[in-house]
């Protein structure tokens, strides 16, 4: 079985890319594992032009096939993001975006395979959860569409550094033996 984790910030190595870090040790005794940034990746910005309503495809060329394959290939898919405004950082939200091809809100359109699962891991430099929700419905609302099961969430407050997440080390491991 296959796990791809995502740093779903534009940087790499702050503390969402030390999450992703935990976690790839973490899954890497389950899974065959693979981590990879939003960042790498040039993925250009949907242009609304709803070609892929009729062909379901997208007719932009860039690096964004690549991180599909990468979804085909993954049996569970853990999103690590932080908060950027109270939602995810805008190079995950254009990444989003992109997946209107294989959206299951109109016909035809892409398909993944089957059986999915899909976990949320978010953080936030401010004290309430509230936020963190927020993130994760993103997330959960991003992966609904793409009939990736909701599997698992975890928010985390007060993170403003790779410190601060280290102090919830133990939390992450815990989520991570249910994933």
């Amino acid at each position: 079985m296959k796990a791809l984790i995502i740093n779903c910030s534009p940087v790499k190595n702050g503390a969402t890319a030390e999450m992703v870090k935990i976690v790839a040790e973490e899954l890497k005794q389950k899974y065959d594992v693979k981590s990879i940034c939003i960042d790498d990746y040039k993925i250009n910005f949907c242009k609304g032009c709803r070609t892929c309503h009729q062909t379901a495809s997208c007719n932009l060329s860039d690096d964004f096939l690549s991180v599909v394959e990468e979804f085909e290939n993954a049996d569970v898919i853990v999103s690590c993001s932080p908060s950027y405004w109270a939602d995810v950082p805008g190079q995950f939200k254009a990444f989003i975006d992109r997946w209107t091809p294989w959206c299951n809100t109109h016909e035809p359109h892409a398909k993944l395979s089957s059986g999915k699962k899909g976990y949320a891991i978010v953080q936030r430099t401010g004290p309430g959860m509230h936020e963190c929700e927020r993130l994760i419905q993103t997330i959960e609302h991003f992966y609904g569409h793409l009939e990736i099961e909701c599997a698992g969430r975890l928010g985390f407050t007060s993170i403003e550094n790779r410190e601060d997440l280290l102090k919830h080390k133990t939390d992450l491991m815990d989520f991570c033996r249910s994933v």
